[in-house]
């Protein structure tokens, strides 16, 4: 399984474009991170940068705990079938300060993105 730790920071809007093997096909994916202050949750958009379409739009970034958390399982029928490849939120410290990734903490999680899972 290939997986991308995603390399991000604690700035409120991060923006990346990345050239990914998902699933043995390439993808050339374009990445938007974002802190939305009103209902305080980190989000996930991500397109098909060669095609600019937009696959995922602002879903939230959830901590997998102990079980698989694939927040790119509704997305699996996109871009003729192939997909997007797996999504997951792991932490990166062994106690982080909030349960899911908070303000001022989401560099103590890791996101991971590559295959699909299962």
């Amino acid at each position: 399984m290939t997986e991308y730790i995603l390399p991000l920071t604690n700035d409120p809007r991060q923006v990346m474009t990345l050239d990914l093997t998902i699933d043995g096909e390439g993808f050339h994916a374009r990445i938007e991170v974002r802190w939305l202050p009103a209902p305080a949750v980190w989000v996930i958009s991500v397109w098909d940068d060669s095609t600019g379409e937009l696959l995922i739009n602002q879903i939230p970034l959830i901590c997998s705990y102990g079980f698989v958390n694939d927040l790119a399982v509704p997305f699996r029928h996109l871009r003729a079938g192939k997909g997007i490849g797996s999504l997951f939120v792991i932490r990166a410290v062994d106690d982080p300060s909030t349960t899911d990734p908070g303000e001022n903490n989401l560099t103590e999680f890791k996101v991971l993105f590559g295959d699909t899972y299962g």
